[in-house]
């Protein structure tokens, strides 16, 4: 199975995304499950699973056997494997859910869109296998302003390097890009968007900087392709970003989630 281009800066993440973004994606996961309306009854698919935030909050709600999940990446489905053995989980792009028509009551996509190639496709995709009546949903990062560890990072890089590759600039959505306008030219109905928060305390900065460290995402895929003496640049405009943090300190982050229903 060959992985989507925008899943390769996750290629060997594993655990480590955990530490990274988990750190967020775990609270997001069950606001937006609240978004998703996941309740026991339900089928439910989760697509770009990643390892798992999303469904430990779904199995929870509907248990293992009414949980499927996909995802391109295989240290991704090795890991989530090991951690949701009852779950129905696939390698496989969000443009081809090997999965069949009507399928589910519900399709969410959390932290997704950002990174297929074809995002309309993915949406088509996720359509066909809800049952009429059913939702989709999806929840990406507003890059721009409101995930802070992402804008903090990219504002540090910037001032070293101004090509830079800004997820900002370089990622789909924000702005007058709303993902609300993608599922609706999916054909989907009652497209709605939530703004969703949540947060993350690190102990210092060196822990962030970890993190960023372990090469997950386009941050740290960027971070580590530099040279010792740009790294070191970009770290000390990072702590001035941050406000030279002595201990620990928090960063927000801001969600776009949106709903709709096929018809």
């Amino acid at each position: 199975m060959t992985e989507v281009p925008g899943t390769r800066t996750f290629a060997h993440a594993g655990s480590a995304y955990d530490r990274f973004m988990g750190r967020y994606a775990t609270p997001l996961a069950t606001l937006f499950a609240d978004v998703c309306r996941i309740a026991p009854g339900m089928r439910v698919l989760d697509v770009g699973c990643g390892p798992g935030a999303l469904s430990a909050v779904a199995v929870e709600r509907v248990g293992p056997d009414a949980l499927c999940a996909l995802d391109p990446t295989p240290g991704f489905v090795e890991l989530y494997r090991s951690r949701f053995p009852g779950v129905d989980v696939r390698q496989a792009p969000a443009e081809a859910i090997p999965f069949g028509e009507a399928a589910f009551d519900v399709t969410a996509a959390q932290l997704v869109l950002h990174f297929v190639d074809r995002p309309e496709v993915a949406v088509a995709e996720m359509a066909r296998v809800t049952r009429p009546g059913g939702t989709v949903a999806a929840a990406v990062w507003d890059f721009a302003e409101g995930m802070e560890l992402l804008r903090f990072f990219w504002d540090a890089a910037l001032r070293v390097d101004p090509a830079a590759p800004d997820e900002a600039r370089t990622l789909r959505f924000g702005g007058e890009h709303k993902i609300t306008d993608l599922l609706t030219a999916g054909g989907l109905v009652d497209a709605e968007e939530h703004l969703l928060r949540v947060e993350s305390t690190y102990r210092d900065v060196d822990e962030l900087w970890d993190t960023l460290l372990a090469g997950i995402g386009p941050a740290g895929s960027y971070l580590l392709a530099q040279d010792a003496e740009r790294r070191a640049a970009i770290r000390a405009a990072l702590d001035d970003r941050l406000g030279r943090p002595s201990g620990p300190f928090t960063l927000r982050a801001l969600a776009r989630a949106a709903r709709a229903t096929r018809p």
